[in-house]
């Protein structure tokens, strides 16, 4: 088995998010592996922006749904002890974006929530099974519990 130094979190901000957010962060921490976050948003309208598709973070905008999610993952990342150097906000497609970003930074897994409902086509959503056949990483899948 290979060792993970670089997990990647693909987190959407609903309960099911968060404990594929904490499974993560457990199998980092028993690992000793970097812990890197990325939330992508393709369900808000994006703005007219002089920055483009990364978010910058540290910068305050006037767009209050942008803020909203910044908010959230800035939340959720310092719940689970992510350095701000290693959390990403980004307007786009959610697997394109993951896999690009996974590619980038060198991640060795990406953890993703999945849905065990019946059949290969309900086993995950959209965005998990589109990672899973577009990484060039490993790619679990967190069962997502009912809420």
């Amino acid at each position: 088995m290979n060792h993970y130094h670089h997990i990647l979190i693909a987190i959407d901000f609903s309960a099911q998010g968060h404990h594929v957010a904490l499974k993560a962060k457990q199998l980092a921490d028993q690992l000793n592996a970097k812990l890197h976050i990325i939330h992508v948003l393709d369900n808000i309208p994006m703005p007219d922006t002089p920055y483009g598709l990364v978010i910058p973070l540290d910068e305050d905008s006037s767009y209050e749904l942008l803020e909203t999610e910044k908010n959230k993952l800035k939340q959720i990342s310092d719940e689970l002890d992510i350095e701000p150097a290693c959390r990403w906000l980004i307007w786009g497609e959610p697997q394109q974006e993951i896999t690009q970003l996974a590619a980038q930074q060198q991640i060795d897994l990406i953890v993703v929530g999945s849905h065990g409902r019946h059949g290969w086509a309900a086993l995950m959503g959209s965005t998990a099974k589109d990672v899973l056949y577009h990484a060039g990483c490993d790619v679990l899948a967190v069962h997502l519990p009912e809420f």
